[in-house]
């Protein structure tokens, strides 16, 4: 290394530092590192996300196995079924990392849910059992036969269906169905069919919620 000149002495000083000829030069690889595919790079991120779950490091872990899935999605060369799958985990939940983006997904759907149920799930009225039967002479037994009526679809302007006891009703059925149980409420064919749907899907939602907060917190 040659010396440089001091800027007050004029004098060379042996040993001094001297700068590249182009800082910053030494950043840029484009030239001599390879590109590597998403499947390589999955690869290290599991590795990796592996050392850390071996130092019992779980939140750190987590954010290597978002970018190992996130590789996994972008690797074309993977089957189109799991990339879809993939990127449904990814759009719901965010790999089950991301609580904020679940529970926006749950409130929408049960927001979705308590919509259909005030318009269209929920009966006029609730069909109440009717006991019918045949006259018999005196001293012959009588039977009698006792049926509950198909609800009955609502009808009518919209608007006109949206009332605060068809509301209560509704989201008495929605909060039931987040936690995987039937309300026991009369629906007409439309709501049972939301209904369904409902303790199927918004239980997942608050599970993957759940799955993301414990994935930071867990020690």
């Amino acid at each position: 290394m040659e010396p440089t000149q001091h800027p007050d002495r004029g004098a060379p000083l042996a040993g001094a530092y001297r700068p590249p000829p182009c800082p910053g030069a030494w950043l840029d690889h484009s030239a001599t590192a390879p590109e590597l595919p998403p499947a390589a790079v999955a690869t290290l991120y599991r590795q990796i996300r592996k050392s850390l779950e071996d130092g019992k490091n779980e939140p750190d872990a987590a954010d290597f196995y978002y970018g190992e899935c996130e590789m996994r999605r972008n690797d074309t060369t993977r089957p189109q079924s799991e990339r879809a799958l993939l990127t449904a985990y990814w759009a719901l939940s965010g790999y089950g990392l991301r609580a904020t983006r679940a529970l926006v997904w749950l409130g929408a759907a049960m927001a979705a849910t308590v919509a259909v149920m005030v318009l269209w799930g929920l009966p006029v009225d609730e069909p109440k059992p009717t006991t019918t039967g045949h006259q018999a002479a005196v001293g012959h037994q009588v039977t009698l036969t006792t049926d509950t009526p198909d609800p009955v679809n609502p009808t009518g302007p919209l608007p006109d269906r949206v009332t605060s006891e068809r509301f209560e009703k509704a989201l008495r059925v929605v909060i039931n169905s987040v936690v995987f149980r039937s309300s026991g409420q009369d629906l007409t064919t439309i709501g049972t069919y939301t209904e369904m749907i409902s303790r199927l899907a918004e239980p997942v939602l608050l599970g993957l919620a759940v799955l993301a907060v414990r994935s930071r917190v867990k020690r």
